[in-house]
């Protein structure tokens, strides 16, 4: 069976690109709005939307992989952090579990922070990420991945376990997420072990977070929006002790919407929407080149 890879789609679920050179959001769900304030506004400093939202022992940002002003936004918020002498860790989905800068000097190159983490930059371009994770070295601050290895994901679709991590409401809605990611063109056979890897990757970007707790301090996690989902994703597998704000990055126009938060993130923060892209055309042929027969040599 092949690992999972989950195209683009409205951008609410947003998953590593496991066979492709840039990463897709999935999911196609309406999203909707917490309570707001000045901070909260649209032209805010990012350092004051941060400081609102304090303290807190985690803060999830959620991304679409391929927004530029995400990036932009996330390397703010790191030295937003770390200004205040706030900023614990830098958590990346862009990085394996057990990868960290901690061994290295503020004045690390970008060529070891990157060895450091095994960073492929294929998948994730370092000039969208580098930024960010420099930001947090240069001010003294350990970046660790926290992705589930690649290594392991096999196993992890054939772990029953992880079937039981979330409640059945909950389970049900990230096999749809599934499904409608890659755009129904998977197997029926293949949801549920994709789905497994989904909540593997969800719990060890929790537990990367623990780990790297201080008290008084925020572990500031980047992520694909669909990660920090309060019901479904992050969230649901940390200790309850645990004190998490969840911010939805969303590129889209502003609305005049007023309907109270469902839930899934604290804060939306919107940025200028991109340019509309066929992500299931892009799925729809990276599935044919896959499938292909290759030439005989």
């Amino acid at each position: 069976m092949p690992l999972p890879y989950w195209p683009a789609r409205a951008s609410r679920f947003l998953l590593p690109p496991l066979f492709a050179a840039t990463a897709f959001t999935t999911g196609c769900t309406a999203l909707s709005f917490s309570s707001s304030g000045a901070a909260d506004a649209p032209d805010a400093p990012i350092a004051r939307r941060v400081a609102a939202l304090q303290p807190v022992d985690a803060l999830l940002l959620g991304e679409q992989h391929d927004a530029p002003e995400h990036h932009v936004i996330e390397r703010e918020a790191v030295e937003a952090l770390a200004e205040r002498g706030h900023l614990a860790a830098l958590a990346l989905e862009m990085a394996e579990e057990g990868r960290s800068t901690a061994q290295l000097a503020r004045t690390a190159t970008e060529a070891q922070v990157q060895a450091a983490l095994d960073w492929s930059d294929k998948a994730w371009p370092w000039a969208s990420y580098g930024p960010a994770v420099m930001a947090a070295v240069r001010a003294g601050v350990p970046v660790v991945g926290a992705n589930l290895p690649r290594a392991r994901m096999k196993d992890a679709m054939a772990d029953v376990s992880l079937d039981v991590q979330l409640n059945g409401e909950a389970y049900a809605a990230q096999q749809d997420a599934v499904r409608e990611g890659h755009c129904r063109m998977l197997p029926e056979s293949q949801i549920v072990p994709m789905t497994r890897i989904q909540v593997g990757r969800d719990r060890a970007m929790a537990q990367a977070v623990v780990k790297a707790r201080k008290p008084g301090q925020t572990v500031l996690l980047i992520a694909g929006a669909g990660h920090v989902v309060r019901a479904l994703g992050v969230p649901q597998h940390l200790p309850d002790e645990v004190k998490v704000a969840t911010v939805r990055l969303l590129a889209a126009q502003a609305t005049s919407a007023t309907d109270p938060a469902t839930g899934d993130y604290d804060r939306i923060w919107r940025t200028p929407p991109l340019p509309e892209k066929d992500y299931c055309a892009e799925f729809k042929r990276q599935q044919q080149q896959q499938t292909r027969p290759q030439p005989k040599t």
